[in-house]
């Protein structure tokens, strides 16, 4: 059976991996155009290709393509709004294009060898984008009142330098959290994809014998099962993402108000 952690092996493209490569303030790195930049930039050129066909010709029935579009858009619209509030729609395009990137990475390694979002660097790479988007807003709108997000007011005085410290450490691993919850279920869906993919071959060459028998029909059924969840999975991690993302912003554009 093939190693299941193989395809999520970053290597350099045939003919343009440029080798040891000095560049001004980061020194000396290694540059090459991967796998990973090719499924990044695919996915990427898959979702403006997709926006330019939902919004280059709208109609007032909408077809398929153009109802799954806007049903997307008013997704995410509605979900800045109710959780946000009435600023939601000035954070709308971040988090549309973040949850539509996510997506099309997700799903575009269904049928790719290779996972741009089963990787730590892009993963955290979105997890960070998204911490200093928080933090701009946080200091930009609030001032030095932004510092009222790790005092917890409705604590007894006593308990809060202990709960706001706790606060400020909760609030430092947030991007942490937002590159391990897509990194480890990306990854792991994939992983077992692939184990339960190579059960089926196995049986298939008669590798494993009479066992193999056995095993097919089980294997074929669980690598069908997974394939499926694992496309609802694909969704509901970009959608996870973008409702945390949501969830962060809020606490910073409505810090110490209701809506």
């Amino acid at each position: 059976m093939a190693d299941p952690l193989h395809q999520f092996q970053v290597t350099p493209l045939p003919g343009l991996d440029f080798g040891e490569v000095t560049l001004p303030v980061v020194g000396t790195v290694h540059l090459a155009f991967t796998n990973s930049h090719l499924a990044m930039t695919i996915g990427f050129l898959l979702v403006v290709g997709f926006l330019f066909l939902v919004t280059s010709n709208a109609k007032v029935v909408p077809g398929r393509t153009q109802a799954v579009g806007e049903t997307l858009f008013g997704m995410i619209d509605g979900l800045t709004e109710s959780i946000i509030g009435h600023d939601g729609k000035k954070y709308f395009p971040f988090v549309f294009t973040i949850f539509t990137f996510i997506l099309g990475m997700n799903l575009l390694g269904m049928f790719l060898s290779f996972t741009a979002t089963s990787q730590l660097a892009v993963t955290a790479t979105f997890g960070l984008i998204t911490f200093g988007l928080v933090v701009i807003v946080g200091i930009v709108k609030n001032g030095a009142n932004f510092l009222k997000l790790f005092w917890p007011s409705g604590a007894p005085l006593v308990m809060r330098p202990v709960v706001g410290l706790i606060e400020f450490f909760s609030f430092l691993l947030r991007p942490l959290t937002l590159t391990l919850r897509l990194f480890g279920n990306m990854m792991g869906g994939h992983i077992a994809l692939k184990v339960f993919a190579g059960f089926v071959a196995t049986a298939v060459i008669g590798a494993a014998g009479w066992f193999g028998v056995l095993i097919f029909p089980l294997a074929l059924g669980m690598t069908i099962g997974l394939t499926a969840l694992e496309f609802l999975v694909a969704f509901l991690q970009a959608f996870v993402f973008a409702v945390l993302t949501c969830i962060y912003l809020n606490d910073v554009v409505n810090l110490g108000e209701g809506h």
